[in-house]
């Protein structure tokens, strides 16, 4: 890893954006979640949202007004749900999750049981939400997505769901016991469940798109 004071004068050339994420190349320096921190809490970052994915500081682009408030809309009747049953924590698009050491995302809404996070001290939740939400920018790219998608879930997230604005669908991604990566396209009437992450919750998809 890059001495601290090199990563400080450099990280601008680091900090990348959506669209031009190598996700594979290992040429490319890589940050641990401690670094990331040290770079999000400088001054000059203070008004971006910086995500860490596989040892990459990307600037994540600004959400669309619609976008957000699909996000937030979601969050709601999720927070909704989790305080009436007492069951944990909601969090939105400014909550930082540590997935592994070369992760760190902040997803535009997750669940958290009191169970896994007991303890609400310090700056990102230090394991995975136990469900996560992505609402996602017409900019970012299919493996940029799956990436993240594929992050959350080896980390132990038990649902993600990757909602789709423009197409007003959403899909439902879990691990099966084997590993492999399920994904329900859930559209039209649908109904969207907490499945394993969040039992005994339910919306329809006409409560979401506005």
């Amino acid at each position: 890893m890059p001495h601290l004071l090199h990563f400080l004068l450099c990280y601008t050339d680091s900090v990348m954006h959506t669209d031009e994420i190598p996700l594979m190349d290992m040429q490319q320096t890589r940050y641990t979640v401690a670094d990331y921190l040290t770079i999000a809490a400088l001054p000059e970052n203070a008004h971006k949202r910086l995500e860490l994915i596989d040892g990459l500081i990307v600037d994540m682009p600004p959400s669309s007004k619609r976008n957000t408030i699909i996000a937030m809309t979601i969050g709601r009747l999720i927070g909704n749900y989790v305080a009436e049953n007492n069951l944990g924590f909601v969090t939105g698009a400014d909550g930082g999750f540590k997935i592994t050491e070369e992760n760190t995302f902040q997803p535009d809404a997750a669940y958290i049981s009191k169970e896994r996070m007991p303890d609400l001290d310090g700056v990102v939740f230090e394991v995975a939400p136990d469900l996560a939400v992505e609402v996602i920018s017409p900019g970012e790219t299919a493996a940029h997505v799956n990436t993240k998608t594929r992050r959350y879930l080896e980390a132990g997230t038990k649902g993600v769901w990757t909602v789709y604005p423009e197409t007003q669908t959403v899909d439902v991604n879990t691990r099966s016991a084997d590993g492999h990566i399920v994904t329900m396209h859930i559209d039209g009437e649908g109904t969207l469940t907490g499945g394993e992450a969040l039992p005994g919750f339910a919306i329809t998809l006409a409560q979401i798109f506005v």
